[in-house]
């Protein structure tokens, strides 16, 4: 096979780019790196990353921050010289509604599972009853009657071994939070590996979960990170260190048709075509299915399976004074099952930020920026409403929930229409399928968050392997 001298990325977000990052050498600049080319469709670079200015400060609009326990977003940074410009997330704990009002969540926490009894019960979030659940678990657990298996749901799992109410106050809201989506479909092997292994040993759940699951490090660096200047930063920052690496960035320049040219693919897009020796798909499943479909049914059959939720996002600036209920921890969260205060026809906001306490850089005086979310899979009410419903909407809830009284300062409503991959059960297997099928093609790999990880480093993780494989 001729060497590659040519690569195109399809799609400028965090996963593009960071491919061609790799691909142009990664840390150190590689002087027989391939010519790089990255094709994005919108006017806009980084995807779901964008900052906007909200009164004179720049406030991230998509992901405020990202994991700082995976190595891949804080070493590219470090890559790129931002390390002086992470900030460490300055609140811990957060907030649910349940029974009533907002109660703290309880120690011991797994992404939402409970591992143990006590922290459960003193908290009240469950209430007599879904203690039941957690009380059974310790003393008479339910044996897994599946046996080994690839995957399962997480819902049913967490149900049947720790009661419905675990699940639609502390499992839903949390992993499903995070997905956009319902736990009751959702792949435990995709989303939360530890939980499908503790499922499966014998015993209780939550003493099986804290096996599986490291106990916190006081010592260790912190969880989250923000950049000062929002995630731009580090799009920009990126895509500044590629342009000086000779890679060709183009908007508005999205492909439309991907060919065979021989052992070459060439990219069509809007007034600009490129031949190239290999080529990573970093858009979204369904349009790297479209482009595909030519080439192989199996494949883009597959990547059509893979669905989306949208969300939208309502940051406020409000003052300090107007709300009733003190802010603990990061935030709170919102049960769509969970009954929704008087006055209020059911709750449209699934979970709300105190991003001027989580980012301590992003604070001022005698005001608080809030940030909350509407939409999940199953729920799009907010797509049918213009941004002056929804952000009356917002306040509604707000004012039930934390006691908002009056209007905010700022209001700057960011819709995300269909940006949340729905990993479901077997999702893996539907990637595996996908991988093997497109080294059959030969020098074509996709990246993005459809695959192995919503997060941004996992985005970031996924565009560098991309990048590695069709090398």
């Amino acid at each position: 096979m001729h060497p590659v001298t040519r690569v195109v990325v399809v799609g400028a977000g965090i996963s593009g780019l960071a491919a061609a990052w790799e691909l142009s050498g990664g840390a150190e600049p590689a002087p027989d790196a391939p010519e790089v080319t990255v094709l994005e469709a919108s006017a806009r670079l980084g995807g779901p990353l964008h900052t906007v200015a909200l009164d004179g400060q720049e406030v991230d609009a998509g992901p405020d921050g990202f994991l700082g326990r995976r190595p891949e977003a804080v070493g590219l940074c470090a890559e790129l010289g931002l390390q002086d410009a992470l900030r460490p997330v300055g609140a811990r704990g957060a907030s649910v509604w349940a029974r009533g009002r907002l109660r703290a969540l309880p120690e011991g926490l797994a992404l939402g599972v409970p591992t143990r009894f006590w922290p459960v019960a003193r908290s009240g979030v469950l209430g007599p009853r879904g203690q039941l659940g957690l009380a059974r678990d310790v003393l008479f657990p339910r044996p897994d009657r599946r046996g080994p298996i690839g995957d399962r749901s997480i819902g049913p799992l967490v149900a049947r071994k720790l009661g419905r109410r675990c699940v639609d106050v502390l499992v839903d809201p949390l992993i499903g939070g995070i997905h956009a989506g319902s736990v009751d479909d959702m792949s435990a092997a995709a989303v939360y590996p530890p939980l499908l292994a503790a499922a499966q040993r014998r015993g209780s759940l939550m003493r099986a979960l804290r096996a599986e699951v490291a106990a916190p490090d006081p010592d260790a660096p912190p969880l989250f990170w923000a950049l000062e200047g929002g995630m731009s930063t580090l799009v920009s920052t990126l895509a500044d260190a590629l342009r000086g690496r000779g890679v060709t960035i183009s908007t508005g320049a999205g492909a439309h048709t991907l060919e065979r040219a021989a052992s070459r693919w060439r990219v069509r897009a809007p007034s600009t075509e490129v031949e190239a020796d290999a080529v990573v798909l970093a858009v979204p499943a369904p349009e790297a299915a479209a482009l595909l479909r030519p080439h192989d049914d199996e494949v883009s059959a597959l990547l059509d399976a893979i669905d989306y939720a949208g969300v939208t996002v309502v940051t406020l600036r409000v003052g300090e004074d107007t709300i009733g209920v003190p802010g603990h921890g990061t935030g709170f969260l919102v049960p769509s099952r969970e009954p929704a205060a008087a006055g209020v026809d059911g709750w449209s906001v699934t979970a709300c930020t105190y991003l001027s306490q989580k980012w301590p850089h992003l604070a001022r005086p005698g005001e608080v920026l809030l940030r909350a979310s509407l939409g999940r899979q199953g729920d799009a009410r907010a797509e049918e409403w213009d941004d002056e419903e929804i952000v009356d909407r917002v306040l509604e809830d707000l004012s039930a929930l934390i006691g908002l009284d009056g209007d905010p300062v700022t209001a700057v409503v960011t819709r995300w229409p269909a940006a949340f991959p729905q990993y479901r059960v077997h999702h893996l297997l539907r990637v595996a399928g996908v991988e093997a099928a497109l080294s059959r093609l030969g020098r074509l790999a996709v990246a993005g968050a459809a695959y192995r990880g919503v997060g941004i480093p996992a985005c970031i993780a996924s565009g560098r392997a991309a990048a590695r494989t069709v090398s």
